[in-house]
């Protein structure tokens, strides 16, 4: 399961990595427009981190070796970052700036385990 898992969200998240260094300033205006999205958007935002990162834990909940520990640690991470945009959204939403640097070392972390992941799932 770890190697699924693998292949799906290291191929994700390798590109959004790749397009937080390509696309830098069109991230940083997105991310800092969360404060005005349509609270639909953010709740809906909100269901699909919640929803994925809990299939990837009712899936897969291993801590034994360092593959799979990435891979429950990324399903944690959308479980707590959809749980967060649905039980605090206002909260959340004034709380998502983030600056040059902010975007380029978040996409360097995303590049860098979505090429661990993806090597990890199909090679």
């Amino acid at each position: 399961m770890t190697e699924l898992i693998a292949s799906i969200a290291g191929p994700y998240l390798f590109v959004t990595g790749l397009g937080f260094f390509i696309s830098t300033n069109f991230y940083q205006r997105m991310i800092a427009a969360q404060s005005d999205a349509n609270p639909i958007l953010l709740n809906l935002s909100g269901a699909v981190h919640f929803v994925a990162g809990m299939v990837v834990l009712a899936n897969h909940f291993k801590v034994s070796s360092v593959a799979g520990t990435i891979v429950t640690l990324v399903g944690a991470a959308a479980v707590l970052k959809g749980a967060s945009l649905i039980v605090i959204p206002d909260y959340i939403a004034k709380s998502q700036q983030m600056g040059k640097n902010g975007v380029l070392t978040t996409g360097a972390a995303f590049t860098v385990t979505g090429a661990y992941l993806s090597y990890l799932g199909y090679f």
